[in-house]
């Protein structure tokens, strides 16, 4: 077999595009093949009328972020669009919204919790700073808390923080069950990132980040890959319309994606790939005629709704607030994020009927929605975000410790860091595995691996 490619990429999510970023700058010859007709992924965004409509939901950090944060710098993208957050988060409960969700202040302020609870925040808190050099965000299996759940990990404060706290927090920015997901990871990120507070977004819509890096890529958009096959030389690519052969592959996409496109993996990568289960997500985007936002003391960007509180939505998130640039001057943008357990169902309702639940519970916390709406967007994924369950955390060290292959794989369940974050690192080691293993062959020079970690 003579290589048509040196490396073809499945994906054009973050993953995908940072993995070939780093492999073309090693010298190599790099498609990316993607079978939306658009790059970003779970990143997309989308523009309707002067609105920024992001697909997913998405904030970068300060601090955590160390890999992207370098990787924006590379591509020469100023920090002016990373802008900070605009608003803050709050919880609801017992009919209001109770700001400062999240932020160590709570342990004064509340943010929804009771005083004996606010007791018990203060004990977590201790009991994190005290182990905090023991959750190294790519080693989330390397922890105090092994394989505890979160709702494992909650039971041993006040029942509030797990119910005004934590399962908020899980349910709208990762979709997880609190009793099927694991802690560490949980725990890690937050010390990573700290308060929000600091927390940043991108000027453009959140795909920036992969339009940045696509406009240096070969980049083949509209183009599915049913099929991947290896061999001691290299891979093939099984299309529609033919084969493609690489001397690798990186495939970029879902675990479930990737155990169903892969059809020879080793026993470690099917273990891990079978275990790294996914949780749907589905949000609508109402594009109001008014910036109208949850009604607080002060601009949130985020309402988190506890399940305690409401079992349709997870969190309603004012774009506009979170940024200016989200709605035309005057107007408003307001995303309204479905509870896990409420997905399945809406996953096979019509638009019109998922819009309408959506809406009719977010009319007590956003008052006037119902007059505001000028138009709605459906957004499903059936792959949203990584579990990060008990059995990948226990299988993760022998996949990451298996030898490189022809086929790799990046993605946020790679790092099982469900963020953007997790996406860059995990693009960033499938490029140096891939290096590894074709140093030298064939005469190919190959850049120093260490050149490559971000």
């Amino acid at each position: 077999m003579t290589p048509q490619l040196d490396v073809a990429v499945v994906g054009a999510g973050i993953a995908g595009l940072t993995a070939a970023h780093e492999l073309g700058r090693a010298g190599l010859t790099v498609r990316v093949y993607e079978e939306q007709p658009h790059v970003g992924g779970r990143m997309h965004s989308f523009r309707h009328d002067g609105y920024t409509v992001d697909t997913g939901a998405e904030q970068i950090s300060p601090h955590g972020y160390r890999a992207t944060w370098e990787l924006l710098a590379r591509l020469g993208v100023p920090d002016s669009d990373v802008p900070r957050v605009g608003g803050s988060l709050a919880t609801w409960r017992n009919g209001r919204a109770r700001p400062g969700a999240a932020d160590h202040r709570a342990v004064l302020t509340g943010a929804g919790l009771s005083p004996r609870a606010r007791a018990d925040l203060a004990r977590m808190l201790s009991w994190a700073a005290l182990h905090r050099r023991h959750f190294a965000a790519d080693r989330p299996e390397h922890t105090p808390l092994g394989t505890a759940t979160v709702a494992e990990f909650a039971a041993r404060y006040h029942r509030d923080v797990h119910d005004y706290l934590l399962q908020p927090l899980c349910g709208a920015f990762f979709g997880w069950d609190t009793a099927r997901s694991t802690a560490a990871p949980l725990i890690g990120l937050l010390l990573a990132v700290g308060p929000p507070a600091g927390w940043r977004t991108y000027r453009d819509g959140m795909d920036l980040l992969a339009r940045r890096l696509a406009d240096g890529l070969d980049v083949v958009t509209g183009r599915a890959v049913h099929q991947v096959t290896s061999g001691r030389r290299g891979a093939r690519l099984h299309l529609d319309d033919g084969t493609v052969t690489a001397r690798a592959v990186v495939l970029a996409v879902p675990a479930p994606v990737a155990a169903r496109l892969h059809a020879r993996p080793t026993a470690d990568e099917a273990a891990y790939l079978a275990a790294c289960t996914f949780t749907p997500a589905l949000k609508v985007s109402c594009l109001l005629d008014r910036p109208l936002a949850p009604a607080c003391g002060r601009p949130l960007y985020v309402l988190l709704t506890p399940r305690a509180e409401d079992r349709v939505l997870s969190c309603v998130i004012a774009d506009h607030v979170k940024h200016p640039g989200r709605a035309p001057d005057g107007k408003g943008l307001l995303t309204l994020m479905a509870d896990a357990r409420t997905i399945p169902d809406l996953l096979r309702a019509p638009h019109a009927e998922v819009v309408d639940r959506l809406t009719t519970a977010a009319r007590r916390y956003v008052p006037g929605l119902d007059t505001a709406v000028r138009r709605s967007f459906v957004h499903t994924h059936v792959h949203g975000l990584p579990e990060a369950t008990a059995r990948a955390l226990r299988l993760r060290p022998r996949f990451m410790a298996r030898a490189p292959r022809p086929v790799e794989y990046a993605g946020d369940w790679v790092m099982l860091r469900p963020a953007s974050e997790g996406a860059v690192r995990s693009g960033a080691l499938a490029a140096s595995r891939v290096l590894a293993r074709l140093a030298g062959s064939h005469g190919r020079p190959a850049r120093r691996i260490e050149e490559l970690t971000l």
